[in-house]
């Protein structure tokens, strides 16, 4: 593989606008000269409002639809006006992505939600790399656009499309390698793949890391670089908590535990790959380029301090038989099959002699298809807006400070973990108190 290989990876809070693409591209300057293949994710904010649009197709709702996606256009053509002027060949490119969208508008809603939901969502990625190859290459810093659905392959399952690893790896280093070696870089869309028969994929939700990865693992990159809006990986999310701690060094192990339970940092698909060829991971600033970051690696770190991770939109399930039979091996068997069907994010699970408690991320519908495919042998009781909290390497404080304001709904010890399902308490005020 080519020597020297590195991937980098910028998220939608480092593209949120045209201010964010200049610095990103300042930072691409100290790299001039590097094998460098950029992975890019949508504009802040932009796979969110091409959700509404699938959201109000679905719903009828075409000129609506129709409407927030021009909101989506006006957006980008600004970025790229305050860029590259008001004359480039970028915005034809952009034009030909929109116009695929409208295409799919004009169609009556599609009976596969999930499909219809990749081949609109995908274009934010497609639209921001666009704008973002063309300034680059103004900037002085040649770049070649590739499209992502060209190398990743994956299975058929949309919005969690599985990769076709054997295949990928090929297309990869046919297609890749052959533009590095012409000099400059190659830039790609992060979160997005495709089928055999040439339908959009995508990865998963904020799926651009994993999608680096997999860049990373078929070229035999010497290091994986992920650019964020913190200074590295921290002991928890500082929206959320004061005092966090920034970690140096992860090993593969406690990133793969930490982004499994639910940090935010990295998506919980992409440390596998990395560890399986050995490929160091660093999170960095794109603020603070200068600054150490972290970095995940073989090495065995002895000490960590608490590494809380919180979960939010969780729904709890608590399944049982209707004959009132104990769950066995065969209601289990069934239960994960359905899981498996629907791409379900089991995130905790808890087994009594007359219910299964599952845990899972409350995504769109699938929690209630979930539940309507166990109807006939199953009366399954859908429990809302929980949180999972989880807590690495836990003491009697930090449990304790968890565990203020919350109601523990079901709990699971291991020897160096923590997991809860917890709602949140109401406040409650003496009358006198109100004003």
């Amino acid at each position: 593989m080519k020597k020297g290989l590195k991937v980098f990876k910028f998220g939608g809070a480092s593209l949120k606008n045209a201010a964010g693409m200049r610095h990103v591209a300042t930072i691409l300057q100290r790299f001039a000269k590097a094998h460098l293949v950029i992975i890019a994710s949508a504009t802040e904010g932009t796979t969110n409002a091409l959700e509404l649009v699938v959201q109000l197709h679905q719903a009828g709702k075409s000129e609506e639809a129709l409407a927030q996606l021009h909101t989506v256009r006006q957006a980008h053509y600004d970025i790229a006006r305050e860029l590259l002027g008001e004359q480039h060949d970028c915005y034809d490119q952009l034009n030909d992505h929109l116009v695929a969208v409208e295409w799919v508008l004009d169609e009556e809603p599609h009976e596969n939600y999930d499909y219809i939901y990749d081949q609109i969502v995908s274009v934010g990625e497609l639209l921001s790399t666009q704008i973002l190859a063309a300034y680059l290459n103004q900037a002085g810093l040649p770049t070649h656009w590739l499209d992502a659905r060209d190398v990743v392959l994956t299975d058929d399952i949309f919005r969690e499309g599985w990769v076709q690893w054997e295949e990928t790896e090929e297309r990869a280093v046919k297609t890749v390698l052959p533009l590095l070696d012409q000099g400059g870089f190659v830039l790609t869309q992060g979160f997005i793949g495709s089928t055999t028969e040439n339908f959009t994929t995508t990865l998963g939700r904020d799926g651009s890391d994993y999608s680096a990865a997999i860049f990373s693992y078929c070229l035999d990159a010497e290091g994986m670089y992920i650019w964020k809006d913190v200074p590295g990986i921290l002991t928890a999310d500082p929206r959320l908590f004061d005092n966090v701690i920034k970690l140096d060094r992860l090993s593969y192990r406690e990133a793969i535990e930490m982004t499994y339970y639910g940090a935010k940092v990295i998506h919980p698909k992409t440390i596998k790959p990395l560890q399986n060829k050995n490929i160091p991971l660093y999170v960095k600033s794109f603020i603070d380029p200068d600054g150490a970051g972290s970095v995940i690696s073989d090495e065995i770190v002895d000490k960590y301090p608490p590494i809380v991770t919180v979960e939010k939109k969780q729904a709890l399930c608590t399944i049982s038989a209707r004959d009132f039979s104990f769950v066995a091996e065969h209601h289990i068997k069934r239960m994960f099959e359905s899981i498996a069907e629907l791409r379900l994010q089991v995130n905790m699970m808890q087994n009594t002699a007359l219910s299964f408690n599952v845990c899972f991320n409350d995504v769109d519908d699938k929690v209630d298809r979930f539940a309507q495919a166990l109807e006939k042998d199953f009366k399954v009781m859908i429990t809302r807006d929980l949180e999972t909290i989880t807590i690495r390497h836990y003491d009697q404080l930090t449990l304790d400070s968890m565990k203020r304001g919350k109601m523990v709904l079901v709990e699971e010890r291991l020897p160096q973990t923590i997991l809860m399902v917890v709602k949140t308490l109401p406040v409650i005020t003496r009358k006198e108190e109100v004003v």
